[in-house]
């Protein structure tokens, strides 16, 4: 068995509040669940406008399934929201 996580940093420039924060945060991780078959969470920044830290998992018997899985959704989640930039992300394979 193989587990696969990923943390993704998104900045939101163009938010002026937690409740477009939230919006847009919710958008992401349900369109990552529906599209990906992920586990999806906001895991850092909760107070912060502008920032997002999001982490992602899947298990898999694959490591290369799992991180191309995880590479292709971090991919399209750049291309999805075009309010969103990708500022930087991790993946861990165990």
């Amino acid at each position: 068995m193989v587990i696969a996580s990923a943390i993704i940093e998104i900045e939101i420039p163009e938010n002026s509040s937690l409740k477009d924060k939230r919006r847009v945060v919710k958008s992401v991780i349900a369109r990552l669940r529906r599209d990906f078959n992920v586990a999806a969470a906001e895991i850092d920044a909760q107070d912060q406008w502008q920032r997002a830290v999001l982490g992602i998992v899947t298990i898999s018997t694959d490591a290369g399934h799992a991180h191309s899985l995880l590479e292709r959704a971090i991919t399209n989640l750049a291309d999805w929201r075009l309010d969103c930039t990708l500022a930087a992300y991790e993946v861990e394979i165990w």
